[in-house]
């Protein structure tokens, strides 16, 4: 079978590895030629885990296109660019909408078009073609673990205009070689499918920002709750219960505005979603919170070393990342960055080193905002004869194997009080 990737972001490169991986023939098209150029040669800048190394495997299996015309040798389509959000956390479905018309001008006229693309309730369905060739798939992919998940996915929903029909045989046929349960919807429904589990993870971030940040006001400690919240079969071992940075990447965010949108639309009561981006907000300011108090408020041009500027670790993304939010709370200070991965414009205000010796040689606070593993490699008492201060603020506790109070550290952390209650 031949099968059509139309748009080559995070998004579309990875369905296309992994297509290729389960033995299909790609065919690939992006309306940017720079990019299909360098994916031609074997490049990309996109960061997954085994994504290189199964682009390389593969690359006797995936073509890319010059023209989308050429869609027309594909016997399935899918639309699967990453859908940008605008200043304002909302959808811009210009680039989908392009390219989906693209490959309506091209499909052949027993071809089958999939939407993997993040849509709102109601797009699917208004797309004009015939309906038993039309089909919306909910992506569940996670920056980091792309690869991981798209191999071995835990279900597949499929969105389909009359579910007593079943799904055509063509794309059956790519969902079964991954051998895993298969549910079947309305359109509308499986748009609402992806929209619901980015709105039940985000109410559990937020309950757990908001536990965690109780603990540090009372001297609780969240770790300790973590595991009898666990053990509840009501929550269990795989809930959202390490506390964070807010809501960062801009996916989870970019859903609760098309929520926001459609529960005051249709006059929902919707109060929680605004308390879900609330207590993100708030969240997001931890870190300059912890340095003001620890450091800015005491001592005079401190030197400040960041280590992470990834929304996460295994991803180049920045999108809504927690470290430049805070790097732009702190300009004007002095700031030493380093990131294994991540690079940012030259500034006058941050000084960005090749290593993280470097950053935090002589500083008066080590910061760590984003947990890329080499940073397990740092000794601490190499890093204690290196900074000016004994200062570490660990937000998710990266460093609880090398117990840095032990080292004569303070280490401050998400979740972790030093008051008592009284």
């Amino acid at each position: 079978m031949i099968i059509g990737i139309a748009g080559l972001s995070h998004l579309g490169i990875v369905t296309a590895v992994g297509l290729a991986e389960k033995g299909f023939h790609i065919i690939a098209w992006d309306p940017d030629p720079t990019k299909l150029e360098s994916l031609r040669q074997g490049q990309t800048d996109i960061l997954e885990p085994r994504l290189i190394e199964l682009f390389a495997k593969n690359a006797t299996n995936i073509s890319f296109l010059k023209n989308s015309s050429e869609l027309k040798a594909a016997e399935l389509v899918y639309i699967a660019t990453d859908t940008p959000t605008n200043d304002k956390g909302c959808p811009d479905l210009s680039l989908i909408n392009t390219i989906t018309n693209k490959v309506l001008e091209s499909l052949n006229s027993n071809g089958v078009l999939t939407i993997l693309s993040q849509v709102p309730p109601g797009y699917t369905g208004n797309i004009q073609l015939p309906k038993h060739r039309l089909f919306y798939q909910v992506e569940t992919l996670v920056f980091g673990e792309a690869i991981k998940r798209f191999l071995a996915p835990e279900r597949f929903i499929i969105g389909c205009d009359e579910t007593n029909k079943g799904i055509h045989p063509i794309l059956l046929n790519v969902l079964e070689k991954f051998q895993c349960p298969i549910l079947t919807m309305g359109y509308s429904s499986a748009e609402l499918a992806k929209i619901s589990i980015n709105s039940i993870l985000a109410s559990q971030v937020s309950t757990t920002n908001m536990l965690s940040a109780l603990c540090e006001s009372i001297g609780a400690n969240w770790s300790d709750i973590i595991p009898a919240l666990q053990l509840d079969k009501r929550i269990g071992k795989n809930a959202y219960l390490n506390p964070g940075l807010g809501l960062s990447g801009g996916n989870l965010e970019r859903d609760l505005n098309v929520l926001d949108s459609l529960t005051t639309r249709y006059q929902v009561e919707n109060t929680q979603i605004h308390a879900w981006l609330k207590t993100s907000r708030f969240q997001k300011d931890w870190l300059h919170r912890k340095l003001k108090s620890l450091v800015l408020d005491k001592h005079q041009n401190p030197k400040i070393a960041v280590l992470g500027l990834a929304y996460k670790e295994n991803t180049n993304s920045t999108k809504n990342s927690s470290a430049i939010h805070f790097l732009n709370q702190i300009r004007g200070q002095n700031i030493y960055i380093h990131d294994p991965i991540v690079k940012l414009p030259q500034s006058p205000w941050l000084k960005q080193v090749e290593n993280s010796d470097q950053a935090i040689e002589n500083a008066d606070v080590l910061i760590l905002s984003t947990p890329w593993p080499e940073y397990r490699n740092l000794e601490m008492k190499k890093l204690y004869s290196l900074m000016q201060r004994p200062i570490i603020i660990d937000p998710l506790s990266f460093f609880i194997n090398q117990h840095p109070e032990q080292h004569g550290f303070q280490w401050i952390r998400l979740g972790v009080g030093n008051s008592t209650c009284l």
